[in-house]
């Protein structure tokens, strides 16, 4: 019997409804196969020095948007164990940074680690600020390299 290398698959979280589709579309397509890890990301933006006024203004927006993440975070695991992946086959991982672009920034933490796939949900911005701004969906598959890119509606 020919046995398949794992297979690694990178689920890019915000707190968008495209972002929860792509969640449910990797569980119901692959939460039957043993042999698919998880790893769900979502890359948080550190502003400028001077955005706010105080430290104690930062550290509180941090700590608010590190709470509301995590929990974003863990309820999505929670939605692909639930599909049958193993618990010990879906981490979840913050990570904050500057950002030039969020695009760069998804890719950047892909270095290295051997995904297979990439999985975002689609945001929904119109032509026009697509065009003044880009999107994060339309960097990642300009940019991606040696993986799939899934963009989930």
């Amino acid at each position: 019997m020919k046995t398949h290398p794992a297979k690694k698959i990178l689920i890019a979280v915000d707190e968008s409804l495209n972002s929860s589709r792509a969640v449910d579309y990797v569980a119901r397509i692959l939460g039957s196969y043993r042999d698919v890890s998880c790893e769900l990301l979502h890359v948080m933006q550190e502003p400028e020095e001077d955005f706010f006024l105080t430290r104690e203004d930062r550290d509180k927006w941090f700590d608010g948007q590190r709470a509301k993440m995590e929990g974003i975070l863990e309820e999505s695991r929670e939605r692909l164990i639930r599909a049958g992946f193993a618990a010990n086959r879906v981490r979840t991982r913050l990570s904050v940074r500057r950002c030039p672009t969020v695009s760069g920034c998804i890719l950047d933490e892909t270095a290295d680690e051997g995904f297979d796939a990439l999985v975002l949900g689609r945001k929904g911005v119109s032509a026009k600020e697509e065009f003044l701004f880009g999107s994060v969906s339309s960097g990642i598959i300009r940019h991606a390299k040696r993986m799939a890119v899934w963009v989930v509606n």
